[in-house]
């Protein structure tokens, strides 16, 4: 069966948004959660990278959402390598934090990280209860080349969280290099974990990985980074001047006849906007979704008025 391509944003509470895309009506999270549930069906929850969500705040996300709706939850960042502060960690597991860098950062021992990845499995399990988790996002930094000690991580990670579709981004440019991308995809398929293909800036940078269209499971994930090169290794801004990008119209139909082979291959397919200056992200989305519907790609459409959640 080809699978429908599902368009949605990276995030959904982004100050260009409630500034300039929510109505002035939409004045909570409640009510803002809601209006999105009303353009797009899946959304990727990025402040989980920064912090553990509580299980009461992942209950409300399903709450507020239609039946059908799908998160997909970016991991905490000492999950996937990333450097945190024992500010970002839950309050009764910064006394396990027996080590910090000069810089203020976590040096994490074996017992923090399991525990870490035991209270990030209990965050998700009001989504997956609600039948409203997708996938686990597993954003690996830009230090996670290539070999045994990134290997060993993803499978960590995979025994801390199983039973959930965990989607693997690379941001070291040399796992998809000519000569190792065979490998690296092959890694993801003999281990069950999804390949999360990039539209990102076209530069031969070490922390952007090039574009290869591919999947590894039954699910299809493309992350649309924007292509804006002068901003991606600038420091400070934030991530919405990072990922700065309107996307042209041909720039995003050049994603027309991927999209429609991914389909053909997988069971679930997304297409995700990264890009969150301003509106671009459902500006962005509610392109590609025309252009592939125009185009005969079957896309889910916009869901509609307001409807009600699963609980209420």
């Amino acid at each position: 069966m080809t699978a429908t391509v599902r368009v949605g944003t990276c995030a959904w509470v982004e100050k260009g948004l409630i500034a300039d895309w929510y109505p002035p009506t939409a004045t909570s999270a409640e009510a803002r959660l809601r209006v999105y549930a009303e353009h797009f069906d899946t959304v990727e929850v990025d402040a989980s990278y920064y912090a553990i969500p509580a299980e009461r705040t992942t209950f409300t996300w399903a709450e507020r959402t239609p039946a059908g709706f799908v998160f997909h939850v970016k991991a905490f960042g000492l999950i996937t390598g990333h450097r945190v502060r024992p500010e970002q960690l839950p309050a009764d597991l910064r006394p396990l934090v027996s080590e910090v860098t000069g810089q203020g950062h976590v040096v994490p021992s074996a017992a923090l990280e399991e525990r870490v990845l035991a209270r990030f499995a209990r965050a998700l399990r009001p989504l997956a209860d609600a039948g409203r988790l997708g996938g686990v996002l597993v954003q690996l930094p830009p230090s996670a080349v290539p070999g045994h000690a990134a290997w060993e991580r993803l499978d960590r990670i995979r025994a801390g969280l199983p039973g959930h579709d965990l989607m693997v981004e690379f941001r070291q440019r040399d796992w998809l290099a000519p000569d190792l991308v065979d490998e690296t995809l092959a890694g993801l398929r003999e281990r069950g974990l999804t390949y999360v293909a990039v539209d990102a800036p076209r530069v031969a940078t070490p922390n952007v990985a090039p574009t290869v269209v591919a999947a590894t499971s039954g699910t299809g994930y493309v992350r649309f980074h924007g292509r804006n090169a002068a901003t991606w290794n600038r420091r400070g801004g934030g991530a919405s001047a990072r990922f700065d990008h309107l996307y042209a119209d041909d720039e995003l139909a050049e994603w027309v006849e991927p999209l429609r082979a991914l389909a053909r291959s997988t069971s679930r397919l997304y297409a995700m906007f990264n890009t969150n200056a301003d509106t671009q992200g459902p500006d962005n989305a509610d392109r590609l979704r025309q252009l592939l519907a125009q185009a005969g790609v079957a896309v889910a459409p916009a869901a509609g008025p307001a409807q009600r959640g699963l609980f209420d």
